[in-house]
């Protein structure tokens, strides 16, 4: 684990949304799994109260706290995926039974985590030498929710 890293916050099934998250990712694994020694205000003892974990690589934790947590918006996680099939296997799994869509790329999964599920290919659009280039692509990207490798593509070519 680096020194620093995220701690997202569960109520009761930080487990089950770290064994979905690392299956997902490439690079990914699960290190530790903290059990409360004695009982606490979310639970009883032996019950998972911390699970450090990477996600590509990335530090991350997982807190059971016990009662609701709102994410917002101002943090997700952010994905760069090596094409459309990537993209649309995360897309699936992270907002199947219970996830949500929200737009450009961005979802919700069924814990309420926000993600990004960005092509690796749209940073690069989107900072094309040609102005004309950039901003078609990013015409295109605010009419998504989930991202269109083909359409992007398109839309940087003038075709779309």
């Amino acid at each position: 684990m680096s020194k620093i890293g995220t701690c997202l916050w569960f109520v009761r099934d930080a487990e089950d949304a770290v064994r979905l998250y690392v299956s997902l990712v490439p690079g990914s694994s699960l290190g530790q799994i903290l059990r409360a020694p004695g009982p606490w205000p979310g639970g009883e003892p032996g019950d998972v109260i911390m699970l450090t974990f990477t996600l590509g690589g990335q530090s991350f934790q997982a807190l059971n706290g016990g009662m609701p947590a709102d994410y917002g918006t101002a943090a997700s996680i952010s994905v760069s995926c090596a094409d459309q099939a990537e993209v649309d296997r995360l897309w699936e799994a992270l907002t199947s039974q219970g996830g949500s869509e929200i737009m450009c790329g961005w979802l919700r999964d069924r814990w309420g985590v926000p993600w990004q599920i960005v092509p690796e290919m749209l940073p690069r659009l989107l900072a094309d030498p040609d102005p004309a280039v950039a901003a078609r692509v990013f015409t295109a990207m605010q009419g998504m929710v989930k991202l269109d490798v083909s359409a992007l593509e398109r839309a940087a070519a003038g075709t779309e």
